[in-house]
């Protein structure tokens, strides 16, 4: 453990990456008009150089990762990224301050989505693409660090997907940088279908590049104030659900459907629950606002959107869900902790942790009325292991644990309860915009302290990595090893 060289080796490789893609925003600086295309050329040139230092001090190492290597290299990642990922803002017009640009950095690579920025409609371009390169790529880390580092590190009933990723990935392709390129491949190939159906729907070329790089990778950031709702089209709604939703199904499963034919990925219990209950739940809050007197067909593709959109951890808005009822409000605070689909770009709780704590019920249930009865718990047709369980129940309580505890801090520094509890927990699960007048939908997160910027900044970083790969670093035991 004390060779820390092939963890700056790995950060290394990513900055260079990442000073690269700021070529991206002063492209786009150049192309408006805009004077700022230096101060991306800048950033990146410091970037890039810094991130092949890291790599030419480390080349010599032997690449031997270790499970330790592993914890400590994505939570490093997790950090530095965003450390660099910010000095465009800093430097940038209007210039932001380095608690903000941290704040917005973050948002931007975990796939929050939750914003500081204000003005958006008249903010310069190279931040606009900055902002939504910075969630594409943080899309793609997310997809890559679900499939190959958080099943070795075993991270909360991840190590479900361990055995069953290699044995997929042999079945389909027979190496593994034939996946990854497939994987990337799909990414990208994502991204552009669904640019181009924003440009189709009414979306200048420019904004619907934008906003497709946010929407495949369930990040949420608009370079418009009013969010998606600034076009108020049906066509575009639509365009945005579909992606959102593909978004949030394993990524792995499209490599399968890909070669095998697209039944692969409703063969998927987790796939076929999400799709589940994103129906049950949708129709519950259309039902409600039915019955307070909203116009029907409206309503529903309205409910559905906003839905999707917290559900999956994207955070578009097209309204201000504030104003619903009480039953929309209590199912949107759920469906903000509960995510996508293991393998995806979205966030939470996932859905298979769902079906597994599923599984234990209905064993406890049947031990009651059965006691002689022997339950055998399955996931996709393969039998638990208590491992998986226990796993997953820790990773639960953790999770409702940290919201809490997040909660009571910035209850601490002045926020009101429902501001406190909603940005709690939309922080640790990745999702954008929380509940209240202050940080809902028609908000944003500016106007809060900046020791509370600061707490919901952990609890991205915390939530993204799926809290125990950073919280085993808190352990002595972890160094001593």
């Amino acid at each position: 453990m004390s060779d820390f060289r092939p963890i700056l080796l790995v950060n290394g490789i990513l900055l260079a990456t990442l000073g690269s893609l700021m070529m991206l925003p002063a492209l786009a600086d150049v192309y408006f008009g805009n004077p700022d295309w230096i101060v991306f050329i800048a950033s990146g040139l410091i970037t890039v150089f810094v991130g092949v230092l890291m790599w030419a001090i480390s080349r010599g190492s032997q690449m031997q990762l270790t499970t330790r290597h592993g914890f400590l290299m994505t939570t490093v990642a997790w950090i530095l990224l965003p450390a660099f990922g910010s000095i465009p803002f800093i430097w940038s017009e209007p210039g932001f301050s380095m608690t903000d640009s941290y704040f917005e950095a973050v948002s931007g690579i975990t796939t929050t989505g939750a914003t500081v920025f204000t003005g958006l409609d008249a903010m310069p371009p190279g931040i606009l693409t900055w902002r939504a390169v910075l969630q594409w790529l943080g899309g793609l880390g997310i997809i890559v660090m679900s499939i190959a580092v958080l099943p070795m590190l075993q991270v909360g009933g991840m190590q479900l997907f361990k055995a069953e990723a290699f044995d997929t990935a042999g079945k389909i392709l027979p190496r593994a940088s034939q996946i990854a390129a497939w994987l990337v491949g799909i990414y990208v190939l994502f991204t552009v279908l669904c640019g181009l159906a924003y440009h189709l729907a009414g979306m200048r070329f420019f904004y619907a590049a934008l906003h497709a790089m946010s929407t495949v990778a369930t990040g949420g950031f608009s370079p418009h104030d009013a969010s998606i709702g600034h076009y108020q089209s049906a066509e575009i709604e639509i365009v945005c659900i579909v992606f959102m939703i593909l978004g949030s199904l394993p990524f792995l499963l499209f490599v399968d459907a890909a070669r095998r034919g697209p039944q692969m990925l409703l063969r998927d219990m987790q796939v076929r629950t999400f799709l589940g209950m994103v129906g049950v739940f949708t129709l519950a809050i259309w039902l409600e606002r039915v019955e307070t007197g909203s116009e029907p067909i409206f309503t529903l593709r309205e409910t559905l959107f906003n839905f999707v959109s917290v559900m999956t951890g994207t955070g578009f808005a097209t309204t201000d869900f504030n104003q619903w009822g009480g039953l929309s409000m209590v199912v949107l605070f759920a469906a903000m902790c509960m995510g996508g689909c293991a393998g995806s770009t979205s966030c939470g709780i996932k859905t298979f942790r769902f079906m597994v704590i599923w599984e234990d019920l209905k064993q406890h249930f049947v031990a009651i009325i059965s006691p002689s009865r022997i339950h055998v718990k399955r996931y996709n047709g393969r039998s638990l292991g208590d491992d998986v369980s226990a796993a997953v129940q820790s990773f639960f309580f953790l999770y409702v644990a940290s919201i809490l505890v997040l909660a009571a801090l910035l209850g601490m520094l002045g926020l009101e309860p429902l501001t406190a509890l909603s940005g709690a927990a939309t922080a640790i699960s990745n999702v954008g915009p929380g509940l209240g007048e202050e940080i809902g939908p028609a908000g944003n997160f500016s106007g809060l302290p900046g020791m509370a910027k600061w707490l919901l900044v952990g609890g991205m970083i915390l939530g993204r990595l799926e809290l125990l790969s950073v919280l085993v670093l808190f352990l002595p035991r972890f160094w001593r090893g």
